[in-house]
C-alpha cells in the first residue's frame, strides 16, 4: 500500500524551512510533522504569521506537513487552517492530582477545543505516551469517547504501544475509526542506576532502531493492510544513543519500514507467535 512517509522534525526544530525542506526530502521523506512551540523556528505566539510561509516553503521541496505538535489555542487552529495543516497532535498529561482528575482536566480541554476543530476544520490527534501521560490506546479511546471522530483522532505510536504491553494487531483494529497517523519508533528496556531504597524497578526505556526493539513493525503493516489504511506513517527520529547522527539512523529505519510495509503483509506468523507484539522486525 502507498503511504505518505513522514518524519517528526523535532531534531531540527530551530532550522529554517528552506534548509529543513532540503534535509527532509534528502532523507527520502515526503511528509513532516513540525513542532510549534517555544524554541522551535515557529513558536505558538508567532504561528499565525510564520506557519503558512514555513509550510509553503517545505512544500516547495516536496514535503507536505501532515501535522504540528502544538497547543490547542485558537491562534494555533487559525494558523493550521491558513497553512493547510490538517491536524494538531497533543498528549494527555497526568498531573500530581492523580489519574482521574488529570483525565477530567484533559477532557475539558478537548471539549473546549471541539468548536475550534469544527469551525477551523483542523483535527486534534491524541497520542498515548509512556510515563506520566495516558499511556494506552484504550485510555485515549476512553478519553475521546463521545467526541466527533471526524475532528478527534488517535495518533498510534509503535514504541509506546509496546511499552504499554499491547499488540498492534489488537490496538490498531481498536482505533480504526479514529486513526489519524501511525508513528514509528522502537524501544527496549535497559538497566538504570538502582534506587537502593526500592525493591525492583531499575529499568528505563531506551529508544533504538526499528529492527532492534519490542514493537513488531511487520505486524503493524500486516494489520494496516488488513484494515486498508493508507494514511501517513511518521518516523519520530527518537533515539537514546547520541553517538550516531539521527539522520543516519533515520535512513536505516526508513528502509526497514519500507521493507516491512512491502513484505510484512505476506508473512505468516510462526506457530505460537500470532500475538507476540515484541518480536523484532527482520530487515
Amino acid at each position: 500500500m502507498t503511504h505518505l512517509w513522514s518524519v517528526f522534525t523535532k531534531p531540527w526544530s530551530a532550522m529554517p524551512a528552506d534548509s529543513l525542506g532540503r534535509l527532509v526530502s534528502g532523507l527520502g521523506f515526503s511528509g513532516a510533522e513540525v513542532p510549534v512551540r517555544e524554541g522551535a523556528f515557529v513558536t505558538s505566539a508567532e504561528a499565525e504569521q510564520r506557519l503558512p510561509g514555513f509550510v509553503a516553503e517545505l512544500r516547495r521541496h516536496g514535503v507536505e506537513v501532515i501535522s504540528i505538535a502544538g497547543d490547542l489555542g485558537e491562534s494555533t487552529f487559525a494558523a493550521c487552517r491558513s497553512a493547510g495543516v490538517p491536524l494538531i497532535r497533543v498528549m494527555a498529561d497526568l498531573g500530581p492530582d492523580g489519574y482521574a482528575l488529570s483525565v477530567r482536566r484533559v477532557r475539558q480541554r478537548l471539549e473546549a477545543a471541539a468548536p475550534l476543530a469544527e469551525s477551523y476544520d483542523v483535527q486534534v490527534g491524541v497520542q498515548p505516551h509512556h510515563g506520566r501521560f495516558v499511556s494506552s490506546v484504550l485510555g485515549v479511546l476512553d478519553l475521546l469517547d463521545g467526541l466527533p471522530p471526524e475532528h478527534f483522532r488517535v495518533i498510534w505510536d509503535a514504541a509506546h504501544d509496546a511499552l504499554a504491553g499491547d499488540d498492534p494487531r489488537v490496538t490498531l483494529e481498536l482505533v480504526a475509526g479514529r486513526l489519524g497517523i501511525v508513528n514509528l519508533k522502537n524501544v527496549v528496556y535497559v538497566p538504570r542506576e538502582p534506587d537502593r531504597s526500592a525493591v525492583g524497578g531499575a529499568w528505563k526505556p531506551w529508544f533504538v532502531h526499528g529492527s532492534d526493539g519490542l514493537s513488531n513493525w511487520s505486524a503493524v503493516f500486516e494489520q494496516l493492510d488488513r484494515m486498508g489504511w493508507t494514511g501517513p506513517i511518521c518516523l519520530s527520529g527518537q533515539y537514546s544513543d547520541p553517538s550516531v547522527p539521527v539522520e543516519d539512523r533515520l535512513k536505516i529505519d526508513l528502509e526497514a519500514a519500507r521493507t516491512a510495509a512491502s513484505t510484512g503483509v505476506t508473512r505468516t506468523p510462526a506457530k505460537g507467535q500470532e500475538c507476540d507484539s515484541r518480536s523484532s522486525v527482520a530487515e
